[in-house]
This record gives structure tokens, sequence and C-alpha cells, in this order.
């Protein structure tokens, strides 16, 4: 798997940083964890949840048993703070299970990237809301979220 940089590149400014959450946004929307994971380190360390994670093998298997499960998968992250090399996030997602029921999952996310724009660190937390089908807000098709689709903020949430 590459090492190739990854665009934009620390120090980040607030263009930059919320280029780089919309970025992980889209990569995350695609549910392609070949394509995910060529974000991060080859030794990156996750923590997801309770989960802990060390490396790109790790981190695809991770995405591969999340998006079994999780169905019809629609995310939106949000920049919430950035340093030189850190970027704060928070999001939310919809999904629904096997049985067809709802959920909307909001979280925070704390990321450290090294100098080539690879993300080595991700510590996420997580929370689950069961939501009835009338109550979704993320109506795009399947993948990545349309420009024209309302924020996080924008949303209420």
């Amino acid at each position: 798997m590459s090492n190739q940089p990854r665009p934009p590149l620390p120090p980040f400014n607030h263009e930059t940083a919320a280029q780089k959450v919309r970025m992980a946004e889209d990569a995350w929307n695609s549910r392609d964890p070949a394509r995910v994971v060529l974000a991060y380190t080859a030794d990156s360390r996750w923590r997801n949840r309770d989960e802990f994670l060390l490396g790109r093998e790790d981190i695809a298997a991770f995405l591969t048993r999340k998006w079994q499960r999780e169905l019809e998968y629609r995310l939106i992250k949000e920049l919430w703070a950035y340093g030189e090399r850190r970027i704060a996030v928070r999001f939310a997602y919809e999904w629904c299970d096997q049985n067809g029921r709802f959920f909307r999952s909001y979280g925070n996310e704390n990321w450290e990237f090294d100098a080539h724009g690879l993300m080595a660190l991700r510590h996420a937390s997580i929370n689950d809301l069961a939501i009835s089908e009338a109550q979704r807000l993320f109506h795009w098709p399947l993948g990545a979220r349309p420009a024209e689709h309302p924020a996080l903020s924008e949303l209420g949430l």
C-alpha cells in the first residue's frame, strides 16, 4: 500500500484543515476500506469506541466489518479545531442495521498527522441514537455528500 504524501500537509491553517476533513468524509462515504486506509500511516494507531487498532491491516479489517453491519451509511464531518499537526472534528452518520432499524451515531475525533499528511493517530468517541426512518436527515445517494447538502451546523446537529 502507498505511503505517498497526502496533501494538504501540516502545518494546517483553517482552509487546509477544513479541506482535510472533507477529504476524509468523502473517503469514508465511499465505504471502500482500501481507499480509506491510504490516508493513514502504515503503523497508524486508533482508538474507536472500545477497539484499539494498529496499522492499515487492522483498520481495513475494522472498516470491512463496520460497513457490513452499518448499511445505508452516510457521514458528515465538521472541523472543530486545528493546530499545526492536529485536527479535531465532530461528526454524525446515519445507518440502518440488517433488521431495518435506523440510527444516528454522533462523535468526536482527534487526529494527528505526520509530515507527509498521513494520519498517525485517531481517537474516536461515538454514541448511537436509535431514530425512526422519518427522523433521518441524510438523504443523498450513497457516496460523497453533495456540495449543496447542509452540514452538521446547518442541520442543527
